[in-house]
């Protein structure tokens, strides 16, 4: 193949065919990630928001990919960006480089096998199973029939089988009634249908791709519990990489319930001798009278009854799969029902196991947390005792940055103004320790050593002018927030603060009671429109915001992250409060503790890290266009007073800040009269 090229080429190339600007930040990543793929080194790079972050790592990994006859893994955390990627981003690229790379680049999307409809469903039909109490609703019963009725007719028309793809969409029960997980599947070469499988077509076309988009939890499914569904790759680009640790720690999670119990008995129906499917039934009914005499939360120690119940189902759940005997011929339906079977239960007692190793070592060195989720009182929140990693550092250390060179990306990575917040919780030494490469290296070493992974931090910034276009306003003079709901001084400071805006206003709040609290409160105090979340779909709540400049839009995690909406419907950003995570919450507290025992920091490392972030992305809400202006309101006053407020604020973008309430409702108003004119 003659030589392509450089990097800096064809991203002049690239930018120009789409009509863009070519930035520094952009061309400075775009140099960082070839030299990545180039030298094995892993890369971090932090690119705001207007860099054009897209295009500098695609750009590269295109050209290696060509180069090379080999495929890049690009893994999101949202749906919205994988869209973009596969629905613009790719295939403009790829017609822009067609000529000066000799060929033009292809490219897939892959999803879980849960995101595709099962054809054998479709013309076999689900399997009788009534899992949720909902459906003796004839209502819920009505509603579903409708749903599946769509699925079998769109059956029909579809090329991809993806769900993203079916607008309006259907229930999740719906949806399952006609998917299976990857466990449940019988296979390729054992399905009827498996020639027209549109997972395997997925995959298969994943395979000839030169770059394939998939999402951090396929990325952890591959890399973490051994199911090869991403096709061979020598090199992963991980955008929103902010995200990563929580998806990864989400995949690692197993959770048990009695309901999943009673699920397993209803599967293996009469495969098995009645008496054995009894004994899981029983020991369904022991651990459902344990867990209904523990308080929820987090277990420090096994109790012996809840010891004694797991054991029971470890043991039962053993002998119905032992019962349901290895894999024979028999018919398509039999083999169905079997294979359900198999996968309910082998989830069930590999979790058993899991829950009664997690106290095998001592408390300093245990991997696992365990708690208790849920509540009697409320039948659509079950008891469901649940089990997740302490940390995922050590596996993201040597299942994705051991066998392969990653890049990881985001606006919000440095938080506190370094790296090694994130770099810890992906198993990466801090800064300071981080080996130095020669920058000139031109042969490829191995990714890492397990001990000391090589990895390089850069912050490319952001075109926009941070302490021109924005404000951050620190509101020192309101009360401490409690846990009484917004005190009456926060719902002051917000009526004020919207009117002065003249409504464009995104609320994040720290939880839904206080998003609504808050909508409540002053819907009867502005003249302006307030949505808030739950009242409809967010998309459809987004869309509304932005279409009206005089709408606000109040809501909890989701909106902080999820939100992009340039122009003049969002000039002001409100938080209610610094968004640590709650002191009950069970994997939070017990990784602060973790730290602590260690001769840690576990406010800092933990919970202001989790605040840190969130902080980071909501602030990043606001300036979304070059043009964009406007103010980021923190009611919280610890932001201001705090010992910690200096690592909270540095990792925010670089606005002008003030604690003075009038500067800002001046500005507010000038911004309001502006937009209006």
């Amino acid at each position: 193949m003659p030589e392509l090229p450089s990097v800096e080429a064809l991203l002049a190339e690239a930018v120009e065919a789409l009509g863009g600007k070519q930035r520094p930040g952009q061309v400075e990543m775009a140099l960082a990630v070839e030299r990545a793929i180039r030298t094995g080194e892993h890369l971090a790079v932090q690119a705001g928001t207007g860099t054009g972050k897209s295009l500098g790592y695609l750009v590269p990994a295109v050209r290696h990919a060509v180069a090379e006859e080999a495929t890049v893994v690009v893994s999101t955390a949202t749906i919205a960006l994988q869209r973009q990627l596969v629905d613009r981003d790719l295939p403009r690229l790829a017609t822009a480089l067609k000529k000066s790379l000799g060929r033009e680049p292809t490219f897939a999307i892959l999803k879980g096998r849960r995101n595709y409809l099962c054809m054998h469903r479709v013309h076999s039909g689900a399997p009788d199973e009534p899992e949720d109490e909902g459906l003796f609703d004839p209502f819920a019963i009505s509603r579903l029939g409708r749903d599946v009725q769509r699925l079998h007719e769109w059956s029909s028309d579809t090329e991809t089988g993806d769900r993203d793809e079916l607008v309006p969409g259907v229930s999740d029960q719906a949806w399952r009634q006609l998917s299976v997980s990857a466990k449940e599947c019988l296979g390729v070469s054992k399905c009827p249908i498996g020639t027209d499988c549109f997972a395997e077509r997925a995959r298969a076309e994943a395979g000839r791709a030169d770059v394939v988009v998939t999402n951090h939890a396929l990325l952890a499914i591959d890399a973490l519990e051994g199911y090869k569904v991403l096709p061979e790759h020598d090199l992963v680009i991980v955008d929103e990489a902010h995200d990563l640790v929580d998806r990864v720690t989400s995949v690692a999670t197993a959770e048990l319930s009695t309901a999943a119990l009673a699920i397993a008995v209803r599967r293996c129906g009469r495969q098995i001798e009645e008496d054995v499917a009894d004994q899981l039934s029983e020991a369904g009914e022991g651990l459902e009278i344990v867990l209904s005499e523990m308080p929820v939360g987090r277990l420090d120690a096994m109790p012996r009854a809840l010891a004694g119940a797991l054991a029971a189902v470890r043991d039962s759940a053993h002998r119905c799969i032992t019962a349901l005997g290895p894999e024979r011929k028999e018919d398509p339906d039999a083999a169905v029902g079997r294979k359900l079977a198999l996968a309910l239960l082998d989830e069930i007692h590999d979790t058993a196991v899991r829950l009664l190793e997690a106290f095998d070592d001592d408390e300093a060195h245990r991997r696992d947390v365990v708690w208790l989720a849920g509540d009697f009182r409320d039948d659509s929140k079950p008891p469901t005792i649940k089990v997740a990693p302490l940390g995922v550092g050590g596996l993201l250390r040597e299942r994705l940055f051991a066998p392969r060179t990653t890049v990881l990306t985001s606006a919000t990575l440095t938080l506190g103004g370094t790296f090694d917040a994130l770099a810890r919780q992906w198993g990466l030494p801090a800064s300071s320790q981080v080996p130095v490469v020669d920058a000139t290296a031109t042969e490829k070493e191995p990714p890492s050593d397990l001990s000391t992974p090589r990895w390089s931090g850069m912050d490319v910034g952001s075109p926009f002018e941070h302490g021109r276009s924005g404000i951050l306003y620190l509101a020192r003079h309101l009360p401490t927030p409690g846990r009484d709901g917004l005190p009456p001084a926060y719902l002051d400071e917000l009526v004020d603060l919207v009117n002065a805006a003249g409504g464009r206003t995104l609320g994040l709040f720290s939880s839904m009671r206080a998003a609504k609290q808050a909508t409540e409160a002053i819907r009867s105090r502005i003249e302006y429109p307030v949505l808030c979340q739950g009242e409809d779909s967010t998309a459809q709540l987004v869309k509304k915001f932005a279409e009206d400049v005089r709408c606000c839009l109040f809501g909890t995690l989701s909106l902080w992250q999820g939100v992009d909406v340039p122009g003049d419907s969002l000039q002001l950003v409100v938080v209610d409060r610094i968004p640590f995570p709650r002191p009950d919450d069970p994997l939070a507290s017990a990784r602060q503790r973790a730290v602590e025992a260690r001769g840690g920091n576990g406010f800092l490392t933990v919970a202001a890290t989790h605040a840190a972030l969130l902080l980071a992305q909501g602030a990043g809400r606001l300036l979304r266009s070059t043009n964009d202006k406007g103010v980021v309101a923190i009611l919280d006053p610890r932001l201001a007073t705090a010992r910690y407020g200096g690592f909270l604020r540095a990792s925010l973008p670089p606005f002008w800040t003030t604690h003075d309430p009038e500067v800002v409702r001046a500005a507010l108003k000038r911004l309001d009269a502006a937009a209006s004119a």
